[in-house]
């Protein structure tokens, strides 16, 4: 007998996880996980303990080492002999938050670092030089390492455009005019795509860490999105919301982006609120959150939905799939034409156009990730600008990062007689070995079932129950 994945996975739902041997779902699964390792993870997805704080700490000053090497290279690239950024505590630069240590915080004082190219008299001395002062000391000492360096051309962070490259304040410029004079000054320049590339440049094994994160937030999404938590016709998607940000706290993690939950409506658009509703048997449920650890960031949306129950509905409907599948579709699409070198619009109108091809109606807005939610580098549209973005859909695309895919198809759903959208995010990162991009852990290609025939089971067994606080 020949089974679809749909099928194994409603066996799966159905029957209690106690009673099932894993081996045999495992060589179930195994006759339909084909091409690129790219579909739907095989097993529920487990958290992962990160290492302790002390450790992290450790593994994060690692990576920061490994990016500082790698300045030298970078500024003989660009053409620059030096690096200068001044920043205050509480008005820091930027680039700051990718440069310190694990440990560091907000800058000390004035903090003033002169990153180098390991030459001349700066040969083996630290890179950056750092200052922290508060007398103006710095500046004499400063001007003297300028003059025995003899730099042309110094970088500083003032671009208007990208928020990476112009992260020196106002008032930090006019004091290096004062301080620094027309000689040096004269040879200040915006180079933004350094500051760019420093931030989005990954260290050799992020993707180890990253990953584990990735897969505690599927974990977060499978229990989140399920009777455990769900009380159907009592839980409002503002309480699964909040549900989530406190199951944050029990893994210690944070996020960079309080969790949007949404009963998905004809009506609906991306945006950056959920909606307040109380969920009921035949919503389809999104959400949109992401969380912060070890310095990186996620960035996950999700569909599930809730049976209806009551007149014995064992699965979503098939219009709802089809959306689902629309989606992936233009997840594999964007995948494929990402190609490193090319700027974000290239692929965008790539994209748009096999979408068009294919009779596919949706829209593409997809970003970098890592040290922040919303990373340096090349977007390929908006939500408000789907087929070209000024400026940032003109960067060309960096290997050695991640990303997020976030879209969405339009599709018409004849249980329901309406169009509904299929808001999807899965993040990515760059295989070095196969030049390609891949999904950190798969993608969802099956909607989260919230079945509220089991909550009764669970509290028979003993199961822990989520219940709303009134």
């Amino acid at each position: 007998m020949c089974l679809a994945l749909n099928d194994i996975l409603s066996a799966w739902r159905f029957v209690s996880h106690k009673m099932v041997c894993f081996s045999s779902i495992i060589c179930a699964f195994s006759a339909f996980l084909v091409v690129n390792g790219q579909l739907q993870p095989a097993l529920p997805a487990e958290y992962k303990r990160l290492p302790s704080l002390r450790e992290q700490a450790a593994i994060q000053d690692q990576w920061r080492a490994e990016r500082m090497s790698r300045v030298p290279a970078l500024l003989k690239k660009y053409g620059v002999d030096a690096w200068l950024m001044s920043q205050r505590e509480h008005a820091e630069d930027t680039l700051w938050w990718s440069i310190k240590n694990a440990t560091d915080y907000d800058v000390h004082r004035r903090t003033i670092l002169l990153f180098h190219t390991n030459s001349s008299s700066l040969t083996g001395q630290p890179n950056p030089l750092m200052w922290i002062d508060n007398t103006g000391q710095v500046w004499p000492e400063l001007r003297q390492q300028l003059e025995k360096y003899t730099p042309e051309r110094i970088a500083i962070n003032v671009d208007r455009d990208l928020a990476f490259s112009g992260g020196l304040h106002v008032g930090e410029l006019a004091v290096l005019e004062e301080e620094l004079g027309e000689k040096w000054m004269s040879r200040t320049v915006n180079v933004p795509m350094m500051s760019v590339e420093f931030v989005s440049d990954k260290g050799s094994d992020q993707i180890d860490y990253y990953r584990d994160m990735q897969e505690s937030v599927w974990a977060m999404l499978e229990e989140g999105f399920s009777h455990r938590v769900i009380d159907v016709g009592v839980t409002s998607t503002l309480d699964l919301e909040w549900w989530f940000r406190e199951k944050m706290l029990t893994m210690n993690v944070t996020t960079w982006n309080h969790p949007r939950v949404s009963v998905i409506k004809s009506t609906m658009n991306p945006g950056w609120e959920g909606t307040d509703d109380v969920i009921q048997e035949g919503d389809m449920l999104h959400i949109d959150m992401g969380i912060t650890a070890m310095g990186m960031n996620t960035d996950t949306q999700h569909l599930a939905y809730v049976l209806q129950s009551s007149i014995g509905e064992m699965d979503a409907p098939d219009g709802l799939k089809t959306g689902l599948k629309k989606s992936n579709r233009m997840q594999d699409i964007v995948l494929e034409n990402m190609q490193a070198g090319l700027t974000g619009d290239t692929v965008l109108r790539r994209c748009l156009d096999i979408m068009k091809s294919e009779g596919i109606e949706g829209q593409i807005y997809s970003h970098p990730i890592g040290d922040w939610g919303h990373d340096a580098g090349a977007v390929m549209g908006f939500t408000n600008l789907p087929e070209h973005v000024p400026v940032l859909g003109e960067l060309p695309i960096l290997p050695n990062t991640f990303y997020s895919i976030e879209l969405y198809a339009s599709h018409f759903v004849p249980e329901r007689n309406e169009t509904l959208k299929f808001l999807q995010e899965e993040d990515a990162y760059w295989a070095e070995s196969t030049q390609t991009w891949k999904f950190v852990r798969g993608r969802q290609e099956i909607f989260h079932i919230v079945d509220q025939t089991k909550r009764a089971l669970s509290r028979a067994t003993g199961e822990v129950i989520f219940r709303v606080q009134t």
